[in-house]
């Protein structure tokens, strides 16, 4: 398959954006391949924000790929859920909405850190962490941390890469999903 020439990432907050738009740079797409969409601050809750827009954005998606190249990146949080339990909320706004399931040839890679992407930030900066503890107000360097994160990001989509034994469960499914994705 092709390389995409337009990838929409569908994200919750700023740390999503630069950790997957630096990725995304990585892979050698330009800004202008790139099209981040993220959940407006101060209106209400960013998850749900992406689960009502996931739809809309899996539609989108499949026009772009009928007459093209294009890829979709979702990344939510699990928060306090399974990654499992929040793929079953995703899958049943599709279904309240309409849309057939997501095959998986189809270019669609869901990012769903647990408990967030701070959990992820760090864990790729080489810190041992868990999945059950909060690491949101740990740091107020956290935009420092995501240039080395979405190298180590990058490195770890590579061909052939051997995961650490510290990669939790989540971003192992994440690497996963990215290399589903043509660059």
């Amino acid at each position: 398959m092709p390389r995409p020439s337009l990838v929409v990432a569908v994200v919750e907050d700023e740390r999503h954006r630069m950790l997957v738009y630096r990725y995304l740079r990585k892979q050698g797409l330009s800004p202008r391949q790139i099209r981040p969409k993220t959940s407006p601050s101060g209106q209400g809750s960013a998850e749900q924000w992406v689960r009502s827009t996931y739809s809309a954005e899996v539609k989108a998606n499949r026009i772009r790929c009928a007459g093209g190249t294009a890829a979709l990146i979702v990344m939510i949080d699990s928060d306090t859920h399974s990654v499992q339990e929040r793929l079953a909320q995703l899958g049943q706004a599709l279904h309240e909405n309409g849309v057939h399931k997501i095959r998986h040839a189809e270019q669609i890679a869901h990012l769903i850190p647990k408990r967030n992407v701070e959990t992820w930030i760090l864990c790729l900066n080489e810190q041992a962490v868990d999945e059950a503890t909060d690491y949101k107000q740990q740091k107020d360097n956290w935009s420092e941390l995501i240039p080395r994160a979405s190298e180590a990001l990058f490195q770890w989509t590579r061909s052939n890469a051997i995961l650490p034994e510290r990669c939790i469960d989540s971003l192992r499914r994440g690497v996963s999903e990215l290399n589903r994705l043509t660059f």
